[in-house]
């Protein structure tokens, strides 16, 4: 008796089991068919062609709302990429010429101690020889 219990029980539960999972698919369909049936009218051509019936009223203006907040918000962003990518620009000539100028600079400076280096060397020469010679004037 214990043995026809169990094998009822099994049976049962399995029923239950198909059962719901039948119940689950069936509301996916519904959802998979309403999401069809929602979003359908985004996927026609925006030219209405003969064999299509015309979108209504309250379709069209909230696809027009939606292509136009597209539209706005798209155009704000190019134009501000647009205007972002002038100013880097003019930023990357601006410092290309501070670049050469400081170049110039360091040249202009590395000739100037060059010249001051052989100027400070012919005058420490100078002074060797004047001393030299006032030391031979001195001795003599």
């Amino acid at each position: 008796m214990n043995a026809t219990i169990r094998s009822e029980q099994v049976e049962s539960t399995e029923d239950v089991v198909d059962s719901s999972l039948a119940a689950v698919t069936e509301v996916e369909a519904g959802i998979r068919d309403f999401v069809r049936n929602d979003i359908a009218y985004l996927r026609r051509p925006a030219v209405a062609s003969p064999e299509t019936a015309p979108l209504e009223p309250n379709t069209e203006a909230t696809v027009n709302n939606v292509n136009s907040l597209i539209q706005r918000v798209a155009g704000t962003s190019l134009a501000e990429i647009e205007k972002l990518i002038s100013e880097l620009e003019s930023l990357r000539d601006l410092l290309h010429a501070e670049g050469q100028r400081v170049q110039r600079e360091i040249s202009g400076y590395a000739q100037l101690s060059q010249a001051a280096m052989k100027s400070t060397r012919m005058i420490a020469d100078n002074v060797t020889q004047w001393k030299k010679a006032a030391d031979g004037l001195r001795n003599s």
